[in-house]
């Protein structure tokens, strides 16, 4: 189940909710053990109806404790602030955003999902400018390793150049592109190793019970690959949340669904 989205800094600036944001656990603790006795501790101050504790490198060392009320959440911020667990002083705040326990616990389908699609939206949007970030940043090391390499290496490459003029080079490192997983939400997919006898009508059939949706294109001369296209990006989001790594054909192959890049 996924959880709202942690605060920024220290203290309770964030407006208050029913998702307490913890940071600054002790990471070498095993998730199950932590999120016991995290709910030993927070249960004293209302009924949980979640808790979220995730392994990642990025989340180690946070979690999320989901109440019923903003009233226990504010409760369990101003008793436990500080409070020493498994030797360190646990930093809480509010939760930035509702987490999926709190929106479905409202009982409006519609509004769960319109909130389930804006975080995976904004997720995939955070995972592509990170892609793009690091990308950079190999761009820039190759760079400056170029910068200080030795006449005689910078001779030797001039020598290369020259054999093999008008040749595209095969270095990854010079041009920034981000992975076709991480590439920002748009509303056209773009579906990779399909099987040869899944034409325009097998493919319409099959994404055309999402939302929006316009239609399939195949392209010419080229098998295994096509492009969906809906009318807004919410349409393609669910689409490929509901349709990625699915298998088809005979063969069972796996088709990879990805953002068309732009």
């Amino acid at each position: 189940m996924a959880a709202a989205t942690a605060a920024e800094g220290n203290g309770t600036a964030t407006q208050p909710n029913c998702t307490v944001y913890a940071r600054n656990l002790e990471e070498s603790i095993k998730i199950p053990e932590l999120i016991s006795a995290l709910r030993e501790i927070f249960s004293e101050y209302g009924n949980i109806i979640d808790l979220v504790a995730k392994r990642n490198l990025r989340a180690k060392g946070q979690a999320f404790i989901v109440f019923d009320s903003p009233e226990a959440a504010e409760r369990a911020i101003s008793e436990v602030q500080g409070f020493e667990l498994f030797d360190k002083a646990m930093v809480l705040d509010y939760a930035r955003t509702r987490s999926d326990a709190v929106v479905r616990n409202s009982g409006d389908a519609d509004e769960f999902e319109a909130h389930r699609r804006r975080r995976l939206a904004e997720k995939e949007r955070k995972q592509a400018l990170r892609a793009l970030e690091e990308s950079k940043n190999l761009k820039r090391a190759a760079a400056d390793a170029s910068t200080g390499a030795s006449s005689t290496a910078a001779a030797a490459r001039a020598a290369k150049t020259t054999r093999g003029a008008g040749l595209k080079s095969s270095n990854p490192a010079g041009a920034a592109v981000v992975p076709d997983e991480y590439l920002p939400p748009n509303k056209i997919l773009f579906l990779q190793n399909l099987p040869d006898d899944y034409d325009v009508d097998a493919l319409s059939a099959m994404f055309g019970r999402f939302e929006g949706f316009k239609e399939v294109r195949l392209v010419p001369g080229r098998s295994g690959i096509a492009f969906v296209e809906y009318e807004a990006e919410a349409g393609a989001i669910n689409a490929k949340e509901n349709m990625a790594g699915m298998t088809l054909g005979d063969e069972a192959r796996v088709v990879k669904v990805t953002y068309q890049r732009q």
